[in-house]
């Protein structure tokens, strides 16, 4: 069974927290799409936040920091008929201290190590805090 909704539920906080690659898509100055597979996380305060981290001035960067809709796919990685697709907005970008410590996570949750490998030369990292407006969820079949 598939559903729309604008709420995140347990079922699909799972697919963030899980060892799964997303797919976020974002928008080129000419309207284009952009779209780079990527590690995600999920927060919850009063409601969910999806957390992605890359590098300033990356183009994902540089297209939200623009213009701050896109859209994320993930799928089960253990089952790919269990799906989620959200189109949000990036209300926040979160840089310093929190950024290094959030890809370092991110490491030891896809990779088992406890820093980041990927580290480059005077790179700054920022978290990219998404707010969800439109989600479709697909159930695993079974």
């Amino acid at each position: 069974m598939s559903k729309d909704t604008t709420q995140i539920t347990e079922p699909i906080a799972q697919l963030f927290q899980g060892k799964n690659f997303a797919f976020v898509s974002t928008l080129m100055k000419d309207g284009s799409p952009q779209i780079s597979p990527t590690w995600v996380d999920i927060e919850k305060n009063h409601e969910y936040s999806i957390l992605v981290n890359t590098a300033v001035g990356r183009i994902k960067h540089k297209n939200v920091s623009r213009d701050p809709r896109l859209a994320i796919s993930i799928i089960n990685s253990s089952n790919p008929y269990e799906m989620v697709t959200i189109r949000g907005k990036v209300t926040e970008q979160l840089t310093q201290d929190a950024a290094e410590e959030h890809i370092d996570k991110l490491a030891k949750k896809y990779l088992g190590v406890d820093t980041y490998p990927g580290r480059s030369p005077g790179e700054k990292r920022v978290i990219l805090k998404i707010r969800p407006e439109k989600i479709f969820y697909q159930q695993p079949l079974r």
